[in-house]
């Protein structure tokens, strides 16, 4: 079935506000070629520009992309090197597309863990996009959920201290408000591409009640038709929240 065909099918009015997305596979995509792994970062890029054209076309507002983890620093230091200058140089090209197609660029994670000059050029794209009023993309770079959750908790401890906060207003709101992610909706939908099916230390709290949704397709091939028959399979599930289909309905 082509793109239209997918893009035709999804209900306008029931789309996912937020979606976030585990890229997976650039590494294997580029071995099944007999090339270097950080071939399949930048063939990567491609894919991204690629989905969030097609998240702006459908009206999406949040896309959240797990681009970097914690653990991952613990890669060949020539492929970390060659991951962090693939950013600088690829956040550098894209911001004139950012800007002429109103894109607010994001970040969250341990960003002082980067390079320098990858945490500057970064900062001034997210300078320079922030009035932008079109599809959010967030980057989770240098990013492990648990250590989020850990710094919530620690927020939280110290405002107690302070005596800016009593124990007993303490509740999943404020909680979730000391997350990185305080100022969005938590995602509906989760994709990973690859044909893993784990979660891998990303957005837990958030993820909570999303709707998750396994390829077998190498991110570096992903593109916006994937995306939409995503979608399509999210619309065709019921949410229930715990409740029953009876009350759902």
């Amino acid at each position: 079935m082509n793109s239209m065909g997918y893009f035709d099918q999804i209900d306008l009015l029931r789309l996912p506000k937020h979606v976030a997305i585990i890229m997976d596979g650039n590494g294997r995509w580029a071995k099944e070629k007999g090339k270097l792994r950080v071939f399949g970062h930048h063939s990567g890029v491609t894919s991204v520009r690629d989905v969030v054209e097609g998240a702006d076309k459908l009206g999406i507002k949040y896309i959240t992309l797990y681009t970097f983890s914690s653990e991952n620093w613990n890669r060949p230091k020539l492929e970390v090197m060659a991951i962090m200058e693939l950013m600088v140089s690829t956040i550098h090209k894209e911001i004139a597309g950012f800007m002429k197609n109103n894109i607010k660029l994001n970040a969250i994670g341990d960003l002082d863990m980067l390079p320098d000059k990858c945490n500057r050029e970064l900062k001034a794209a997210m300078e320079k996009t922030s009035a932008n009023t079109g599809v959010v993309l967030t980057l989770a770079l240098s990013y492990s959920s648990r250590r989020e959750i850990v710094r919530a908790a620690k927020n939280i401890a110290i405002k107690v201290q302070k005596g800016e906060l009593e124990i007993t207003d303490i509740n999943e709101d404020v909680f979730e408000n000391n997350l990185f992610t305080g100022d969005m909706p938590n995602p509906e939908l989760l994709i990973r591409t690859s044909g893993e099916f784990r979660i891998s230390n990303y957005l837990l709290w958030q993820i909570a009640y999303a709707e998750l949704y396994f390829t077998p397709k190498f991110w570096p091939d992903f593109r916006k038709e994937d995306l939409y028959e995503a979608i399509l399979d999210y619309q065709k599930r019921e949410r229930r929240f715990g409740m029953t289909s009876e009350q759902v309905n």
